[in-house]
């Protein structure tokens, strides 16, 4: 199977142990191919998103950020803005979109969950797999 992940470069310390633990499953359950695409931060993600979906090479795509709350809506803007678009993505395409785009309340909540017993990088590149698998599945019927 062929993924691509498209990752945030917002809060680059996070976002890499992310892709790290994605790219470790991805591996380990033999991907015969696996794209990385580095963007500015969060509402960049669905527009790479759609464009590696529209290739059709790609049996899913995962899609790794995170955006920390901070004293104004900002955060509630971006979060619900990038959610959206990549659901769209995933609606319009037929391809699977997982969205780990982390909405944390601070950094430590942020560490917590891309580290080395709990990492959302990890899950979402098992959601990956198990949607690529169906969508799979679901075109042989």
């Amino acid at each position: 199977m062929a993924f691509a992940i498209v990752v945030s470069r917002y809060n680059e310390y996070i976002t890499q142990r992310l892709l790290d633990g994605a790219q470790l499953v991805l591996a380990e359950r033999g991907a015969a191919r696996v794209d990385v695409a580095w963007v500015p931060g969060a509402l960049e993600i669905p527009l790479v998103a759609r464009r590696l979906a529209e290739t059709r090479q790609y049996d899913a795509i995962i899609c790794l950020g995170c955006v920390i709350r901070g004293e104004t809506l900002h955060f509630d803007v971006v979060t619900q803005q990038a959610a959206a678009g990549m659901a769209r993505v995933a609606l319009d395409t037929g391809v699977p979109v997982i969205n780990e785009v982390l909405a944390v309340f601070d950094p430590a909540h942020a560490a917590a969950r891309a580290g080395e017993k709990v990492n959302r990088g990890v899950e979402a590149a098992h959601a990956a797999i198990q949607m690529a698998t169906l969508m799979r599945r679901l075109r042989d019927r």
